[in-house]
Formats: structure tokens, C-alpha cells, sequence
């Protein structure tokens, strides 16, 4: 950027790849940093094919639904606590301490969930897993800003975002590199512990950021690093524009003091941060109650549902869907500095809406057609093998599939093919036995359906809406919206209001199926991710391209969109036609900015004769 401008077509992409191969510090800062989004990513992954499995090992396990939920969640219920003392971690100890710790306490919870000889150990593996998760998801993001150009950290941001979907996808292929291994899940979460390690080792040979250096009075070590990002003409404005942030900041810290409560109530008191925090806890929760982390969670379950009975096929399918979460986040990277934060979260959000109201038509379609239960099939497996709700039920003659599981039962096919009647029978690992001795396929979770590979495909098409946009651009919004003061402290409330939905959101999935049914599930999340809509395009602005003191002045002026902005626009010409009417009648206006008033002044106007025409 030495030469000026970039040229209109340039992605920030193209210029990050350009600025890299110049200075590869800033990419091995990148990489090393967002190997944190890896770990998000595999623990988000890993988990939804290793449930599969842990079903199988502990029979307590899978006949209740509550406890599969809670082995779901308890990590992210760590990953609460985690992100909430991360924020404060952040600004106290740094970033680069911050995750530190976080990957010792990632390790140590791959371990324990390894070793689990009960589901009871497994939770406690994942709250463990879970902290270390929570205070890497908003600190490697954070890191990676405060240590990237301007022109080209939405790009780098984008490395944290791409990195958690390739951890998501990098599970999958554990997952199925191990089904047929001895201690199947075990292997699948023990190695989440390997990636942990390589990010402590790598970070161990990084500085901290020179953002939070240059804040604890470190400016020499903090220019020494900004020398080997930035440009040499970049260096001094950083450095200026760092200098007059910091004494601004260490002004009002004067004011609303240093700990936590205080830091706290003034970033509450202060308009600048309130709007911040309106417009970062949004896009947090909207990225949860969109359904997104049910689905990668969940996702060989939700194809199960579809109607794939088999564990090894359900995965191979959730490859599919999870590569194309890696697929939309390159996409991310390229366009998130071109198009803006705000354009791509609209968009992600209109396609998100669509995919969610098709499957919800899909999968009622699906319910209604599946299978009818055969009387004469059902009694041939004996008494005891017989589901007892279809038995005591008075119209068992009408009962198809989805009636069978809906009363916890499950479907036995036919001989003849998965689609003709079926047996009922109760869900038991003696008589799934019994079946599979038929040579007869069992389905649990969801019912055969000619039409469920079409739910598949919507899936897949859900993912590529929700990746490059909302997938992305909520960590990138979050890690440049707050000014440098509060940016730790608002970079963890904000992500402590993005576990809180995603535990609400896991912790009820699997129940809401039960309950309203798939179709039902994923209606209501249309109807959340709806509001999400609106209340981005309402409150969240754009900020691409802008320094991080550019993006505080926006944030002052406040932010209103089409068609609110007319009322600025409004005042504006009414002022101007005032302007011009008094000028026309000899008075001269002048505005007193301190003070928000006008003065008006008459001016000793001579009028000129107009020239007489023959």
C-alpha cells in the first residue's frame, strides 16, 4: 500500500496473501494463534460422532435423552466460565498467557475423557475441555486483530473462523479413521488433546500483542513486534494512533477506576461501549439460535433422522456437511473485507431462513410417509420383544414409523426392503440384536424415507449459507468493535452470551425433536433466526476497513439504517433550507457546537437597483 489505493477489485484477501509472502510473521501469528479455533472446532465435532458410540458402551446413556444432552453441553457450560474469566484473563495477564492456560486445561480434559471408566467422568472431561475451549474462542481472535494490518485483519480473523470449521472436519475423519478401532470414542477424544499441545509449543516462541504491551507501558517491545507486521511507513502512525487511544483511555480509567465491578459499571455508563455490546452480543446469539451448533453436535443424529440407520454411514454424510462448513469459510476470508461484516451477515442470514423453512417441510413430509407397522411382523418377535405402548394402544392398526419411535420404541424393517411394514419393538441392545440376527436393518432415531437424502442435501446447502457469513463474521466483528480498553472485557461478555445460547440451544435439541418433532425444531429456529435478522440489519453497523479508533468515532455518532437514516437527512435539509431563507432576508446563522445552540446575526444588506431594460 506504499504506491496508495489498492485497486477496487483487490480482495483483502489477495492483499493478506501478498502482505504474508512479504512478512511471513504476520502468517505464522495467524496460524499459531488460531489453532485456538481448531480446538473449538474438533471439541464441536468430535463430540457428535462419539456419541454414536458412547450410546453403545453405556446402555444409561442411551436411554436417556437428558444425559446424552448434558455430555453434549457440559462443555459448553465450561466454556461459559471460560470465557467469562477469559475476558478479565485477557486484560490482566495478556493474550498470549491466556492461551497458554487454555491449551493445559484442553489437554488435561482430552484425558480425562478418555480415561472416563463412567459417563459421570466423561462430564467432567467436558467441563474441562469446555473452559479451555471458552477462553480460546474469544482470545484467539483478539490476538490475531491486535497483531494484524487494518487493511487486512478482517482476512486474518477469518484464519480463527477457517480453523474452526477445519477442526470440525478433522473430527469427522477421527471419528471415522476409529469406528472400527477397539475403544472407538476413546481415541476419538483423546486426540483432541494433540492439537492443544502443538499450540502450546508454538506459542511459547510468540510475543505477546502489541496492543496490550504498549497499554502496560512496554512500548519498545511493543514497536519492535509492530516492525515486524507492519510496513516501515506504518509503524509510527500505529504507534501514534495507539499513543492517543491509550491516553484517552488511561483518562477515564482515572475516572471509573481498575477492577472488574468498576471496569464494568463504566463500560455499562458509556454509550461508545453500550452500542459495542448491542450490536457483539447480537450477532453471538443470533450465530446460536440460528441452529447451527445443533447441527454440527447432533449432525450424524439429524441424518439419522433422515432416515440412514447405519453409524459409519451417518458420518461419512456429516463429512460431507462439515467440509463444506471448511469450504464456506474460505469463501469467508475472501469476501468478508469486500463485501463488509454487515452485507454478508444479511445475506448469510435471508439464506440460513430459507434452508431452516425447507428442511422443516421436508422433514414433515417425511413423517407422514414412513413406514406402516405390520401386527403379524411385530408379534412374530415375541411378547417381550414387542414394543408395550403399540400392544396396550387401542388403534395400533394405524401406527407407522415415526408413532413407534415417538412412544421411545424402535423400527425393526421389513425382509423385504427398508421401505415396506415393519415390526415395533422395544429399543433394547437384546432385541437390536435379534433384529440384526434377521438380517433386518434398525432404526432408532429417525424412519426410512425415500426423500431423506433430499434433508441431506439441505443441510448441506444450510451450512453454506450460515458459514461464510454468520459462521465467520461475529468473531471478526467482535475482536475490532470495542475500543482497546474494554476490548477484553467486551470480547468475553459477548462471547459468554454466545455460550449461554449454545448451551440453551444443545442443551434443549435433542428434547425440542421429542417434543415438537424435526420439522417443528427447525420451523422454530427459522422463527429465531427471523428476529436475528431484523435485529442486525437494526443495530449492528459496518466496519470494514476502519481502524480500530475509526470504528469508536462511528460508534459516537451512533448507527440507524435505511429507512431510519432519513430522519438525519431530513433535519439536515430543513436545516439548510432555513440557512438559505434567513441569508435571503439579511440574517447570517452560526452554530455553537459546545454549546448546541444557534446565533443569528442581521446583516446591513444594501440593495443594488436593477438595471433598467428599454
Amino acid at each position: 500500500m506504499e504506491g496508495g489505493q489498492p485497486s477496487a477489485d483487490k480482495t483483502e484477501f489477495t492483499e493478506c496473501w501478498r502482505r504474508s509472502i512479504q512478512s511471513p510473521y504476520i502468517m505464522r501469528l495467524a496460524l499459531s494463534a488460531g489453532i485456538g479455533g481448531l480446538l473449538f472446532g474438533y471439541d464441536t465435532g468430535v463430540i457428535s460422532g462419539a456419541l454414536l458410540y458412547i450410546r453403545d458402551d453405556f446402555e444409561q446413556v442411551d436411554k436417556k435423552t437428558w444425559l446424552q444432552e448434558t455430555i453434549v453441553s457440559m462443555a459448553v457450560a465450561g466454556a461459559i466460565l471460560g470465557a467469562a474469566f477469559g475476558g478479565w484473563m485477557n486484560d490482566k495477564l495478556g493474550r498470549r498467557k491466556t492461551l497458554l492456560m487454555a491449551d493445559v486445561v484442553f489437554f488435561l480434559g482430552a484425558i480425562v475423557m478418555a480415561a472416563a471408566p463412567a459417563p459421570w467422568v466423561i462430564l467432567i472431561g467436558r467441563i474441562l475441555v469446555g473452559l479451555g475451549v471458552g477462553m480460546a474462542s474469544m482470545t484467539a481472535p483478539l490476538y490475531i486483530s491486535e497483531a494484524s494490518p487494518a487493511k487486512i485483519r478482517g482476512a486474518l480473523v477469518s484464519i480463527n473462523s477457517f480453523l474452526v470449521t477445519g477442526g470440525q472436519f478433522l473430527s469427522y475423519l477421527i471419528n471415522l479413521a476409529f469406528t472400527r478401532a477397539p475403544g472407538t470414542w476413546r481415541w476419538m477424544l483423546g486426540v483432541a488433546g494433540v492439537p492443544a499441545l502443538v499450540q502450546f509449543i508454538l506459542m511459547l516462541s510468540l510475543p505477546e500483542s502489541p496492543r496490550w504491551l504498549y497499554r502496560q507501558s512496554q512500548e519498545d517491545k511493543a514497536k519492535q513486534i509492530l516492525s515486524k507486521i507492519l510496513l516501515p511507513n506504518e509503524v509510527e502512525e500505529e504507534i501514534k494512533l495507539m499513543h492517543e487511544s491509550i491516553e484517552t483511555e488511561k483518562a477515564e480509567e482515572g475516572l471509573i477506576g481498575q477492577n472488574l465491578g468498576q471496569k464494568l459499571k463504566g463500560a455499562l455508563a458509556n454509550e461508545v461501549i453500550r452500542r459495542a455490546l448491542y450490536a457483539g452480543i447480537i450477532v453471538q446469539v443470533t450465530q446460536q439460535f440460528v441452529g447451527i451448533n445443533t447441527v454440527m453436535y447432533y449432525s450424524p443424529t439429524i441424518v439419522q433422522f433422515a432416515g440412514i440407520a447405519s453409524n459409519s454411514t451417518a458420518l461419512a454424510l456429516s463429512l460431507v456437511t462439515s467440509g463444506l462448513n471448511a469450504f464456506g469459510s474460505i469463501l469467508s476470508m475472501l469476501f468478508v473485507d469486500r463485501f463488509g461484516r454487515r452485507k454478508l451477515m444479511l445475506v448469510s442470514m435471508i439464506g440460513i431462513i430459507v434452508c431452516l423453512v425447507a428442511l422443516s417441510v421436508i422433514f414433515n413430509l417425511a413423517a407422514h410417509h414412513s413406514p406402516t407397522i405390520s401386527n403379524k411382523d411385530t408379534l412374530s418377535f415375541g411378547a417381550n420383544s414387542t414394543c408395550q405402548t403399540y400392544i396396550k394402544t387401542p388403534n395400533f392398526s394405524s401406527w407407522n414409523c415415526m408413532q413407534c419411535l415417538q412412544a421411545e420404541c424402535a423400527f425393526c424393517s421389513s425382509s423385504s426392503g427398508e421401505f415396506h411394514p415393519g415390526a415395533c419393538l422395544a429399543s433394547s441392545k437384546s432385541v437390536r440384536g435379534v433384529c440384526h440376527e434377521h438380517h433386518r436393518v434398525w432404526f432408532s432415531q429417525g424412519c426410512p424415507s425415500r426423500i431423506g437424502i433430499l434433508a441431506v442435501g439441505l443441510l448441506g446447502l444450510y451450512i453454506l449459507a450460515y458459514s461464510p457469513g454468520m459462521g465467520t463474521v461475529p468473531w471478526v466483528l467482535n475482536s475490532e468493535i470495542y475500543p482497546l480498553r474494554f476490548r477484553g472485557l467486551g470480547g468475553g461478555i459477548a462471547a459468554v452470551f454466545n455460550w449461554c445460547s449454545n448451551l440453551i440451544v444443545s442443551e434443549s435439541f435433542l428434547s425440542m425433536t421429542k417434543a415438537l418433532g424435526s420439522s417443528g425444531t427447525f420451523l422454530l429456529f427459522a422463527g429465531f433466526s427471523f428476529l436475528g435478522l431484523l435485529a442486525i440489519y437494526m443495530l449492528v453497523p459496518e466496519t470494514k476497513g476502519l481502524q480500530f479508533e475509526e470504528v469508536e468515532k462511528l460508534l459516537q455518532k451512533g448507527f440507524r439504517p435505511f429507512p431510519f437514516d432519513k430522519k438525519k437527512e431530513d433535519i439536515k435539509e430543513k436545516e439548510d433550507n432555513k440557512e438559505k431563507e434567513l441569508k435571503q432576508q439579511g440574517v447570517c446563522m452560526n452554530y455553537t457546537a459546545n454549546t448546541d445552540t444557534w446565533s443569528f446575526k442581521t446583516l446591513d444588506l444594501k440593495v443594488q437597483p436593477s438595471k433598467q431594460t428599454s
